[in-house]
């Protein structure tokens, strides 16, 4: 954002956002400051220091600081569940570092590689804790319930995602199943918490969780889609992450539901048998192109964005609605 004005800043909605919701960040942000403080180890602040200062959009706490205002609420109670949106966030990346073996993240060294694994695993334990003890100050047992499952699902769906990585058998039911624990489920999550602190009615706290899955759901598409190079395929120095790691995501899962016995040999010696070669990747693009599943995903992202936009219609007119609605299209337009 240096050297940015204004007017450039306001071109995305997530900017748009942070600039509409300055005041409520920048108490999260103390909040969360506050919170990662350890009298007895260093060692806490200091790894998550890093990742939390590390420049990510926070999306996540937006959500929910968007939703609650959006709905009328003038407390300051979705300053502390936003605060524990980005701890479960947070948490449950150092966690995932140590799990997929990554050095690097936003494009700095992870916390895995810095310090160790068991660092990343403990503070990651630390600020799941952290974010229980957030949620319960608000006093309200349905966000307990609600930000208590999101983290059981977020588990659940990282478990699944290791038992279907290199498995040629995983359906596109799985991997939605995958990517709704992963992704959407703290983004749906985030967004009902906001309503149910606001104390909107049931239709609109439904409506909120609606637009939060759909969003994560599209989200994580895209992300999948662009770990291919977006849908020229064209091979970046990011690119190919999921096929050397043999994650079955959907560009893959529709091409190998229709290749032929050579092609299905490919996959099964590059993903289920992991013997991949110079080549490999660009062979894997090659199919995924010609069997239009780049395209097809993208079209899949699309109808997901749409939904998410379509549930905001029964939530107040507000300006951040229409952050909103545009946040979603924003999210497909990455792909372009």
């Amino acid at each position: 954002m240096a050297g940015m004005s204004l007017d450039d800043a306001a071109t995305k909605p997530h900017d748009r956002l942070r600039l509409h919701l300055a005041d409520d960040l920048d108490a999260v942000n103390a909040l969360i400051r506050e919170r990662m403080a350890s009298e007895h180890a260093p060692r806490i602040p200091e790894v998550t220091a890093h990742l939390v200062e590390a420049g990510g959009k926070r999306i996540r706490p937006m959500l929910t600081l968007a939703a609650a205002r959006m709905c009328g609420y003038q407390g300051d109670a979705h300053q502390k569940l936003a605060a524990t949106v980005e701890f479960i966030h947070t948490a449950t990346l150092l966690h995932d570092d140590v799990v997929d073996e990554s050095a690097k993240r936003r494009g700095r060294p992870t916390a895995n590689l810095l310090w160790d694994n068991k660092s990343s695993v403990l503070v990651g334990d630390y600020l799941f804790a952290r974010s229980f003890q957030l949620m319960v100050e608000t006093g309200s047992l349905t966000v307990l319930d609600i930000l208590s499952n999101a983290a059981a699902t977020i588990a659940e769906g990282e478990v699944l995602q290791l038992t279907a990585a290199m498995n040629l058998a995983t359906t596109e039911a799985i991997y939605l199943q995958v990517i709704r624990g992963k992704t959407a489920a703290l983004f749906e999550a985030a967004c009902e918490v906001g309503g149910v602190i606001a104390g909107v009615d049931d239709a609109q706290v439904r409506a909120l969780a609606t637009y939060g899955d759909c969003l994560g759901v599209s989200f994580q598409m895209v992300d999948d889609l662009l770990d291919w190079g977006g849908i020229s395929g064209e091979i970046g120095k990011n690119t190919g992450d999921d096929f050397r790691e043999r994650k079955l995501t959907l560009p893959v899962i529709r091409a190998v539901a229709n290749a032929t016995a050579e092609e299905r040999a490919f996959w099964v010696r590059t993903i289920a048998k992991g013997d991949q070669q110079d080549g490999d990747l660009e062979r894997a693009k090659a199919l995924l192109i010609s069997h239009g599943t780049l395209e097809s995903t993208r079209v899949e992202a699309l109808a997901y964005a749409a939904q998410a936009r379509t549930a905001l219609d029964v939530l107040p007119d507000h300006p951040l609605r229409d952050m909103l609605a545009d946040l979603a299209d924003y999210v497909v337009a990455r792909i372009n």
